[in-house]
């Protein structure tokens, strides 16, 4: 199995270079050249996340030094479960939670695949490899956690400063030792783009081996493929039906692995995109002109994306917009939107749910009564409501428990250091001594 770059100017890869490097050296973004056909017969006998995972990545993996090592890899990555509720009795919505990881995100799920993976590619190298991850706030926290502590890996998490929430900080900056995180004068686009250059930056490339932790990095969105397949395939087997999906939206790295696991043979049904201010994919869905812009700041942080990368991986299977408005629908939440569906749903359905959550939630409040009660609908929970306490709890009125795992943050001590938005100050951080 090979990888290409969406923009076709960059040699073919293995699956353990494309993870090792991230972003392909002419910018783009790593997909597959071929797509391997795993409708649900290839998961006869899959019944855990990892069985499943090891069903779904193995292909990918195929003549790969790692390939031998997938069952290994998936089972020290998936070790937290990701159950599917139903969110009334009786009723055909259920969610998908996907925080009972080690940092209470989505993000768990890739970043600990990932470390797995890097841990083993980076064994015998004497030169420690960068990874560099820009965040809106959860990602950092994750591949952090993850990374912590692996031998021969230094990370550098970049966050924009004040747009992050007070518990996401913590997760972010209570390290130390192989993680160095930096506060960037600016927002997630100016983090983004500041590791997009890094990787296309000659000096930077010649005196680091450089890679990212972000969704662009193939081993980020395989994994989260995974959940896709494993819930698609319980409710086929439990009630004959496909379900559809309706997922929390900025960066786009966990739709496209939801697009991914459908373009696999998954049975998963229609994919609606939740987004929040930042309706930079609404807008193209809807008029057909790409427009990228500065992100804004709202409720749902995390996904505050103004040009988000993984649009590059949806164009690449879906080259104009008429074929990409038949394969998802976009929609945009308002902070008054999220803010309101939050205090609803705990009093209709005593669900708490975060601000990301809450936009899917809200989006399919939405919809004509015909399209909720004829499918059965999943809404993704990337998040737990506790790392937004300061948001969620006025509105519902009530404490939210922490998390053994976010609790346990707060007794750690936090180091951090600040960082202007251009590239310059990047590669001098880079390039001071680091703490042991």
């Amino acid at each position: 199995m090979k990888f290409q770059s969406t923009r076709g100017h960059s040699p073919s890869v293995s699956f353990g270079t494309a993870l090792a490097q991230g972003l392909a050296p002419d910018g783009g973004l790593y997909v597959p050249e071929q797509w391997p056909a795993l409708g649900p017969a290839a998961f006869d006998g899959a019944a855990t996340l990892p069985e499943v995972a090891e069903a779904l990545i193995a292909p990918f993996a195929a003549g790969d030094p790692l390939a031998g090592e997938i069952r290994a890899i998936v089972r020290e990555a998936f070790d937290f479960p990701a159950p599917v509720m139903p969110v009334a009795r009786g009723g055909k919505l259920s969610v998908l939670e996907l925080f009972h990881g080690p940092t209470a995100a989505f993000k768990d799920f890739g970043a600990r695949f990932l470390a797995a993976s890097l841990s083993r590619l980076r064994q015998g190298h004497a030169k420690p490899l960068n990874i560099l991850v820009a965040t809106s706030g959860d990602t950092g926290g994750a591949v952090a956690a993850a990374f912590h502590r692996r031998p021969g890996i230094e990370v550098s998490v970049l966050f924009p400063r004040g747009l992050v929430s007070p518990t996401q900080e913590r997760q972010l900056t209570c390290w130390g030792d192989n993680v160095h995180s930096y506060r960037v004068s600016g927002t997630f686009d100016d983090c983004q783009r500041l590791v997009k250059e890094a990787f296309v930056d000659p000096g930077l490339i010649a005196r680091y081996d450089l890679s990212s932790a972000n969704s662009i990095n193939l081993g980020r969105l395989l994994p989260q493929a995974v959940y896709y397949a494993a819930t698609s395939l319980a409710i086929q087997r439990a009630y004959g039906v496909t379900p559809g999906f309706i997922i929390p939206s900025g960066n786009l790295g966990n739709s496209v692995a939801c697009v991914w696991a459908r373009k696999l043979g998954l049975p998963i049904g229609r994919i609606v995109l939740a987004h929040n201010a930042n309706h930079t994919v609404p807008d193209y869905l809807r008029s057909g002109d790409w427009q990228p812009r500065a992100s804004v700041p709202t409720l749902a942080s995390a996904m505050d994306v103004g040009t988000p990368s993984n649009m590059e991986r949806l164009r690449a299977l879906f080259p104009d917009v008429g074929s990409m408005r038949d394969a998802v629908r976009a929609e945009s939440v308002s902070d008054e939107e999220i803010r309101q569906r939050i205090a609803h749903d705990f009093r209709a359905y005593g669900k708490t749910w975060c601000p990301h959550t809450a936009t899917a939630a809200e989006v399919f409040a939405r919809m004509p009564q015909s399209e909720r009660a004829n499918a059965r609908w999943v809404l993704v929970a990337t998040a737990h409501p506790a790392k937004f306490r300061e948001i969620v709890e006025p509105l519902t009125g009530q404490q939210i428990e922490m998390p053994e795992s976010l609790a346990k943050l707060f007794t750690r001590p936090v180091s951090c250091a600040d960082l202007s938005p251009e590239l310059a100050a990047l590669g001098g951080a880079l390039g001071r001594p680091r703490e042991q």
